[in-house]
């Protein structure tokens, strides 16, 4: 006997509701149906909000919390800055957290200060559930610059991954694979011809330490030849000087640039140019960060670290590691960077 496509549906509402998850394929042969009939239930009832697809599975859709649910749950967040790159993690944080009815509460603790702890204290003193840390973990020093063992409430880390053998070991981490994105860049400057690519990039922060690993990594796995990477000790003050540095390298023969970050790498066209030097024509230039590289003269290809992903992606984990302890594995989440290719490195990078 035919049933309705209103009876099948039905089924497989019974079906998902007795078993929670079941795959595609696995609820076809279970009902005795085509896979493609089954999709196309399955597919209508998502759109009607009764059931929730993923990876080729589907179940029961996770209900929202009520207002009133959600007020008792609150994330606390400490960042180094806000502005420019940390306000997109922000704001995937703030809007991750609203959708699943929690509230967000900011803390910030500036590069240059030591004040991680006194700032965690006071999110703990405020009554948080969870905390999305991003502590000031300079390169050399580890992570010195917050105690990260004994938490009394669930961590995780934000751009930022702990040492294997540290306190901050146990603490699940979400952040972007700057290495990876470093080596895009790399392999798009020698894909115009470049040989040799010049890195002027900071050196204070724990970010920065990953981008001069990353061009370490990249360059020998190209067979690109090294260069001496330019040090950017004062941001947005030693362009300057960067500029001089990248006129001599250009002088060589090496004419690709890649500028951690945006702030530093915008300023550099026209001084280059007052140097005899055009941007792309002359010299192929590639910020990190894209947070303003687009409203450059010319628009900068740059790196782009999925910034609003990795905040929402924090406070997803926060919120499972909230709702299952300790039964969660440790989790080490590394989303890829992609390269937004404008009009700096459309030169034709005959040299390097």
């Amino acid at each position: 006997m035919t049933i309705t496509a209103e009876e099948r549906r039905s089924q497989i509402l019974e079906v998902v509701r007795d078993l929670r998850t079941v795959r595609v394929v696995d609820l076809a042969a279970r009902m005795g149906l085509s896979a493609v009939t089954v999709r196309r239930d399955v597919a209508v009832l998502a759109d009607d909000g009764l059931l929730q697809r993923s990876h080729g599975a589907v179940s029961l859709p996770r209900p929202k919390p009520t207002a009133a649910e959600g007020a008792d749950r609150v994330l606390g967040m400490l960042v180094p800055t806000v502005g420019s790159y940390f306000d997109e993690v922000i704001g995937g944080a703030r809007a991750a957290a609203a959708d699943a009815g929690a509230r967000l509460v900011l803390a910030i603790a500036p590069y240059e200060s030591a004040d991680d702890r006194a700032q965690v204290g006071q999110l703990l003193d405020s009554g948080v559930d969870g905390l999305l840390l991003t502590p000031n973990w300079r390169p050399a020093g580890g992570e010195s610059g917050l105690w990260t063992g004994g938490l009394p409430v669930p961590a995780v880390l934000v751009e930022r991954r702990p040492p294997a053998d540290g306190e901050g070991a146990p603490l699940d981490s979400v952040g972007s694979d700057h290495r990876h994105g470093v080596l895009l860049a790399l392999r798009h400057l020698a894909a115009l011809g470049h040989g040799s690519v010049l890195l002027v990039a900071r050196a204070d922060t724990w970010t920065a330490h990953q981008v001069r690993a990353g061009y370490a990594e990249g360059t020998a796995l190209l067979g690109l030849e090294p260069q001496p990477v330019i040090d950017i000790r004062r941001p947005g003050v030693d362009s300057e000087a960067v500029a001089e540095r990248i006129a001599e390298a250009a002088a060589r023969g090496v004419r690709a640039v890649l500028v951690h970050n945006d702030q530093d790498a915008i300023q550099l066209p026209p001084l280059l140019r007052a140097r005899g030097l055009q941007v792309p024509d002359d010299v192929a230039l590639i910020a990190y960060d894209d947070v303003f590289a687009a409203l450059a003269a010319p628009p900068l290809t740059a790196v782009a670290p999925p910034k609003r992903a990795v905040g929402a992606a924090a406070v997803e984990l926060l919120l499972r590691r909230l709702d299952l302890g300790s039964s969660l594995p440790v989790h080490r989440l590394e989303l890829l960077p992609s390269l937004e290719v404008r009009t700096s490195c459309g030169g034709a990078g005959e040299a390097g």
